[in-house]
């Protein structure tokens, strides 16, 4: 039961709600959850809350594309995100600026593939780093 309790905390901390999984990871872990369990739970929630974040950006531009093609902020805006949408996905595990990057790397078609990999990889990252502690 605390295994599914740690993946939700990690999903929800994931979206745009202010919610901490690092501290949900670490009172798992002092409560005698395994490392392994700890960090697949908590890793697969985080990672399940980016991807729907994506896909919801995704979303969001069908619903605006034409609104932001048609304005100068909005094509600069798509531009950015397309020249520096991967290097700002290193800065994705951040607490406040991390969830919504994820939803911007939707709305600009970043390749999914290497959205998972960047994004994702940092997310168990983080979690690793907390193991170290």
């Amino acid at each position: 039961m605390a295994e599914v309790a740690l993946f939700f905390s990690a999903f929800l901390a994931a979206t745009i709600l202010p919610f901490s999984s690092e501290v949900a990871f670490l009172v798992a872990l002092q409560n005698g959850m395994s490392s392994f369990n700890a960090m697949v739970f908590a890793s697969s929630g985080n990672i399940l809350a980016i991807v729907v974040n994506y896909y919801l950006g995704y979303w969001l531009y069908e619903k605006t594309k034409t609104k932001l093609k048609s304005s100068k902020i909005g094509r600069h805006s798509l531009a950015c995100g397309h020249k520096y949408g991967y290097g700002a996905l290193f800065f994705s595990w951040l607490p406040i600026i991390g969830d919504p990057l994820t939803l911007v790397a939707g709305v600009v078609r970043l390749k999914f593939v290497w959205f998972v990999l960047i994004a994702g990889g940092l997310r168990v990252a983080r979690y690793y780093a907390l193991l170290s502690f």
